[in-house]
Order: C-alpha cells, then sequence, then structure tokens
C-alpha cells in the first residue's frame, strides 16, 4: 500500500495544507473548555453578564474560524485524494494493457476490474480521511491531555491512564482487521466472476433451465461474502463499544473525583467542566479515529491488492528493429515451437516448424483444441513460446519491440469485438489518420462497403457497446475490414468467416488474394473451404504438426486430412 503514496507527489502542497489547516481548527477546538471556564468562573460565577457577552461572541468567532479551517482542508484533501486516484487509475489501466494474455488469463479479468473500481475508490476514500483525520485526532487527543494537566495534574492522571488503554485497544483491533478485509475482497471478487459469466450468459442459463442453480450458486457465494463482512464487521464495531466504555468510566471517576475537589475549595467549578470538556473531546476524536482506522483499515488491503497488480511484470521494452525491416517485404519462421499455457500443464503447441513468406497464405486448420488460435497468438507475442524460436525477418520476434510488431499485424480474432463509438472510429483502430479513401477501400474488400452505406450516417453510424446493433456477420465484416486498415504486413484471421456465408467468404477471401501489397495472411478455419486455395495448409492435431502442405498434397497424402475432407464434402474426396 504504502508504495501508492508516490501517486501523492504530484500534490505535496494540498498533502501539506489539508492536514496543516485541521490541525489549525483542532488548535481553536482546543481553547474552547478554557473559554467555558473562564465564563463560568468570571463571568455566571460572578454575575457578569457584559463578560458572558464577551465570551459568547469569541466562542462563535472560534466557531466561524473553525469552520472556515475545516472547509479548506476539506477542499485540499478532496483535491489531493481525488488527484491521487485519478493518476493511479491511469497508471493501472495502462499498466492491465500491457499484460500478456497468459496474465490476463491468470489473474482473471473479474479481478482485474475489481482492482480498478472499488479497490481504488476505497484507497481514494482512505487518503481523503487520513489527510484530514490522521494527525487531528492524536492531535486533539494529546493536546488535550496537556490542557488537562495545566489545569489540575491529578485529575489529569486519569486521562494519562485511559489513553494508553484505548490506543491498545485500537491498534489491537486493527491488526486483527487487516488480513480479514483481504479474504473480504477475494471473496467479491467471486461473486463479480460469478456475475458477469451469468449475465453475459443469460440467454444458454435460460435456454438449458439453469435459472435455480445459477440464483443457488449465486447466492451462496454472495451469503459466503455477507459471512465474512459480518465477521469482520464485529471486529471492527468492537471499537466504539470498547472506547465509549473506558472513556466513560474515565469520566465518571473525572466528575467523581473532580466533584470532591471543588467541595473542598481545590478546584473551581469552571475547571471540572473544562476538564469534562476535554474528556469529551477525547471521546470524540477517538470515536472518529476508530473510524478512520476501519477505513484505513480497508484502503490498506485495497491498497496492497493493487499494488500485487502493479508488480505484475507488464511488457518490456526491448531494442526496435529499424523500419524498412518491417515495411517491406517480410516473412516469418517457426522453429521447433512449444507453448504451454501454465507451467507442468500439458503443450497447447509442440515442436512447430515451419517459414511463412512475403504473399504468402496459410491455412491452419484442426479439430476443436488443436492449438489454432494459440498458434497464431505467437506471432503478435500475446503469448511468449516456452520453447524454439520464432524470427521475423531472421531475427527473433522476442526482440521485437512489441508496438512496432504489432503496428505491422492486422487482427480479426475469432470473436468480433467491436466498440461505442461511430464505424469510422472503430475502423481507424490500426491508422488513426486513414483517409476516406483507406476507409472505403477495406470496407469494399471485407464486403462491407454495401450495408455501410445503408446506414444512416453511413461511415459516421453510431454503433452501441459491441457493435450489438449489427448482425454477426456484419461485425465479422467490419472487424476484417479494420484489420485491413494501414495495409498490414501481416494479416491474421481467425475463423473470422464463421458468421458468414460461404460466397461472401469467398468473396473475402479473393479480395485480399489481389491486395498489391502482399501481406502474408493466416487463415484459421474449421472448413476446408476456407483453406483450400491457401499456398501453405497446417493440419494440427493436439498442438502437432500433422501435415504441411498445400490441398491436393495433403489430401492425397495425409489420412487425417482426408477425413476431415470426406466429413465436410461427403465420401468422394477430389484428388485435384
Amino acid at each position: 500500500m504504502f508504495k501508492l503514496l508516490k501517486y501523492l507527489k504530484k500534490y505535496k502542497i494540498e498533502t501539506i495544507l489539508a492536514p496543516l489547516f485541521k490541525l489549525l481548527e483542532a488548535l481553536l477546538e482546543l481553547y474552547v473548555p478554557i473559554v467555558i471556564k473562564m465564563m463560568i468562573d468570571n463571568g455566571i460565577d460572578k454575575g457578569d453578564n457584559a463578560y458572558i457577552v464577551k465570551m459568547s461572541v469569541l466562542l462563535l468567532v472560534l466557531a466561524a474560524v473553525g469552520l472556515a479551517f475545516s472547509i479548506t482542508a476539506q477542499y485540499f484533501a478532496a483535491k489531493a485524494a481525488i488527484g491521487f486516484a485519478t493518476d493511479l487509475r491511469h497508471d493501472l489501466f495502462s499498466h492491465i494493457l500491457g499484460f500478456s494474455y497468459k496474465t490476463i488469463d491468470k489473474e482473471g479479468t473479474n479481478t482485474l476490474i475489481t482492482r480498478m473500481t472499488s479497490d481504488i475508490n476505497q484507497v481514494q476514500s482512505g487518503v481523503n480521511m487520513a489527510l484530514r483525520l490522521l494527525l487531528r485526532s492524536p492531535f486533539v487527543v494529546l493536546g488535550a491531555m496537556i490542557m488537562a494537566f495545566t489545569i489540575d495534574v491529578k485529575l489529569a492522571l486519569i486521562f494519562a491512564v485511559a489513553i494508553p488503554i484505548l490506543l491498545v485497544v485500537v491498534f489491537t483491533i486493527i491488526l486483527v482487521s487487516i488480513p480479514l478485509y483481504k479474504k473480504v475482497q477475494g471473496a467479491l471478487d467471486k461473486v463479480l466472476v460469478m456475475t458477469r459469466e451469468s449475465i453475459t450468459g443469460a440467454r444458454v442459463v435460460r435456454a438449458f433451465r439453469q435459472e435455480e442453480e445459477e440464483i443457488a450458486n449465486f447466492n451462496e457465494r454472495t451469503d459466503n461474502l455477507a459471512n465474512m463482512q459480518k465477521y469482520v464487521g464485529h471486529i471492527s464495531n468492537l471499537l466504539n463499544p470498547v472506547t465509549l466504555i473506558i472513556i466513560n468510566i474515565a469520566t465518571i471517576v473525572l466528575i467523581q473525583k473532580g466533584a470532591i475537589r471543588v467541595d473542598v475549595g481545590i478546584l473551581s467549578q469552571g475547571a471540572v467542566v473544562a476538564l469534562y470538556n476535554y474528556m469529551a473531546q477525547i471521546l470524540e476524536e477517538l470515536v472518529k479515529f476508530a473510524n478512520l482506522v476501519i477505513n484505513i483499515t480497508k484502503s490498506i488491503s485495497s491498497g496492497d491488492r493493487i499494488e500485487e497488480v502493479l508488480e505484475i511484470e507488464s511488457r518490456c521494452e526491448y531494442d526496435e528493429i529499424i523500419d524498412e525491416d518491417l515495411n517491406g517485404d517480410i516473412n516469418i519462421k517457426f522453429d521447433n515451437v512449444s507453448f504451454a499455457y501454465h507451467k507442468g500443464r500439458a503443450e497447447a503447441v509442440k515442436n512447430v516448424s515451419f517459414i511463412a513468406n512475403a504473399g504468402e497464405t496459410i491455412g491452419i486448420i484442426g479439430g476443436t483444441g488443436s492449438g489454432k488460435t494459440t498458434l497464431i497468438n505467437l506471432i503478435p507475442r500475446f503469448y511468449e513460446a516456452s520453447e524454439g524460436r520464432i524470427s521475423i525477418n531472421g531475427i527473433d520476434i522476442s526482440e521485437v519491440n512489441e508496438d512496432e510488431l504489432r503496428k505491422t499485424i492486422g487482427i480479426v480474432p475469432q470473436k468480433a469485438v467491436l466498440f461505442k463509438g461511430s464505424i469510422r472510429d472503430n475502423l481507424c483502430w490500426r491508422k488513426k489518420d486513414a483517409s476516406e479513401e483507406e476507409l472505403i477501400e477495406a470496407l469494399k474488400l471485407s464486403e462491407s462497403y454495401e450495408f455501410v452505406s445503408e446506414k444512416e450516417g453511413k461511415l459516421d453510424y453510431e454503433l452501441t457497446a459491441g457493435g450489438k446493433n449489427l448482425s454477426g456477420g456484419q461485425r465479422q465484416r467490419l472487424s476484417i475490414a479494420r484489420a485491413l486498415v494501414g495495409k498490414p504486413r501481416i494479416l491474421i484471421l481467425d475463423d473470422s468467416s464463421s458468421a458468414l456465408d460461404m460466397i461472401t467468404d469467398k468473396r473475402v477471401r479473393e479480395g485480399i488474394k489481389s491486395l498489391d501489397y502482399k501481406p502474408i495472411t493466416f487463415i484459421v478455419a474449421q472448413r476446408i473451404s476456407a483453406v483450400r486455395d491457401a499456398d501453405k495448409i497446417i493440419l494440427l492435431d493436439e498442438g502437432e504438426v500433422m501435415g504441411i502442405g498445400t490441398h491436393s498434397e495433403l489430401v492425397n497424402s495425409n489420412e487425417i486430412y482426408r477425413e476431415i475432407y470426406k466429413s465436410q464434402y461427403g465420401s468422394e474426396v477430389d484428388y485435384e
């Protein structure tokens, strides 16, 4: 948590002024019991009304100035806390976007969202309260005790005994609560995972009539979360009653001893009232401090969770390949490449070797779970190969700057992902300054131009979140168009035609084949028709290459490929 305090460096003035104005307010508050003492002893006891009015005006002035100090402190504390949270959120979001697919898989999307939202909000609240009260409350407690000693040493000893006992209670509860709040946040992560899965998969849940089971699972997780919150809440809630008991006992002793001293003439009535007011101030500040401790305990727990994410290694910076290496014709070579998602798990890709030259179309085919998507995800370095070497123009891809590498790649993922905004905004993701002609060319190549032209506003037609106001086929075609903008040297189509009819799919592939800048095109597909015309087809089975060649070569020589062909085209095999 404390490493995150570096985000307050930009707000040094605010972090100084916020507690300073709070201390000034506290200083005025400590003077109030003395004014009341003088009002009782010199005004009420002697019947001096003018003196009473004078002291009353002084109390109003102290209250007004104290309020001004308090408002000023709140302004600076809020400014620092909001700025702190904003800068932290910016860095955390940027850091998470640099994670590899492997890291995101391991950490979980829902966990990262929790860090970005509720955890940062909790830390912001903790910073705000700490700037206002972390120094003020101890200052008032210590100041009240010192002022009590200036009035009567013997009665002030009651303060000296009560305060250490209170501090022991407070810090004991802190030490017990911090690890428990971490467990509460972990349980919250599980609830969020369940919530997201159930809502995004609502149609599937209803189709299989699993509503009651999902509700039961959700209730179980939320009940577990509630029980953990109650447990830690019970411990945290001990602060207020325990502090009240100790303070009230001290107050009873104070009044009893004070009454005796007043009765024998050692102490004035105003002095006893002042001591009682100082005891009340201590009680009020300790209640505030107890609530502050609870809030800071939660904030430390959330801050530790954020810190854990920030300490995860993000993208590394490597020496950049010169522009000419990536802007001209390129080739990609896989040399005995293997990859496993987690240590100790079976390899998803095993000893893959092939060469892809500029202008070639590489088809990748195989059954579900054969490693097709995993293989092409190694090219843009979404994952790093566990063994072997991937090179681009003879240079190990691990030495290539990720940004420079990905500038050369156009990717169409399995699931067509579009974002809220205009069609133009979505198409310009690869190239921000793409011209109208470039966008139209990409739309035509992807067979999207016709339906985009029919939309109100055409390129400026607004898409809803996820492009839900388009059909599945339209979203896929726009995803292909987006990948083509900026003339990528490597084009990856990961089963990107599953929602397209065969005629449209064929036209898209013919359009890509006709490109004058001749990219290396990787086509991942389930259908042989999508890769039949590829220059090279890679057949995968359980992560291993079972054959490489053209369609005619594989259909003549590879039994597995023939079986796939028969399953899609019938028993007759076309050997041409």
